[in-house]
């Protein structure tokens, strides 16, 4: 059994969307999934006709890596030992829990293959004969001279280049599997992040602890890109990339990074 958690901020309609597409998966009955409810204006909501058991709490909003570790503690008191933490704002390939099982069995830490959902990609200069195969993510990379983290392949078509199981630096929080070692050894999720960059700083405490992450791309999704946030370019997305990026890189980055990071952040350039 593998726990799926999510994280819902008044966005019930992509969050019964996400539940229909993964009714539809291959072996859904094989995952249970934590809805971390942190919305201000709560809806009812009807789970009983999906064929995996949903687990739906009301809980006030502290941050997406809150509701992530409410969900995987949950998860743990109930013998579920493999979490998925997943955007709402995605849906499924037919594939995606046996390809997710296959991969427990040899990592404890990974992530898959994201592509754009059709008509959410980020430029709209792609030929509608290869739209859904936009790649919005296809690895991790940690540019710790710019305290930034990258997303191989972004905006690429997917014409094979990145087809091979292979180590990362990171893994996106829009889909990042790992499992009850982890927990056991580096704890659960930082929440003085809010949102935004609580999934970097989870993958550097794991690479840190001695474990390898790994971008696996059997394992697909499709993403609405950042729905629950107002879009890229918003100012909620700006306001706390900023802020926790800052707090990120003086945790982690170079010192002669850190002193230009202080700086960009109190002056703005």
């Amino acid at each position: 059994m593998i726990g799926l958690v999510t994280v819902n901020y008044n966005q019930y309609q992509l969050t019964r969307e996400f539940l229909d597409s993964l009714s539809t998966v291959k072996n859904a009955k094989k995952v249970t999934v934590y809805i971390a409810d942190v919305s201000t204006k709560k809806e009812d909501f009807k789970v009983s006709r999906y064929p995996m058991k949903v687990i739906i709490k009301d809980l006030p909003n502290r941050g997406y890596a809150f509701g992530i570790n409410c969900g995987v503690k949950y998860f743990l008191e109930h013998k579920i030992n493999k979490f998925c933490a997943i955007n709402n704002d995605i849906f499924f390939d037919k594939n995606f829990v046996s390809a997710s099982e296959k991969a427990f069995k040899k990592s404890d830490i990974f992530g898959g293959k994201i592509y754009y959902a059709p008509g959410y990609e980020y430029y709209k200069k792609y030929k509608k004969s290869v739209i859904g195969r936009i790649l919005w993510y296809a690895g991790g990379i940690n540019d710790w001279k710019n305290v930034v983290t990258i997303h191989r392949g972004v905006d690429e078509v997917d014409q094979g280049q990145y087809d091979k199981i292979e180590e990362v630096d990171f893994i996106t929080g829009c889909m990042l599997f790992f499992n009850k070692r982890i927990v056991n050894k580096i704890g659960f999720w930082n929440e003085r992040y809010f949102l935004y960059y609580e999934d970097s700083d989870y993958c550097e405490r794991a690479k840190r602890a001695g474990f390898k992450l790994f971008y696996n791309p059997k394992i697909v999704i499709y993403h609405k890109n950042a729905q629950s946030t107002g879009g890229s370019g918003s100012p909620l997305h700006l306001r706390y990339q900023r802020k926790n990026r800052l707090i990120f890189g003086l945790k982690y980055a170079p010192l002669k990074t850190k002193i230009h990071l202080v700086k960009n952040y109190i002056f703005g350039f």
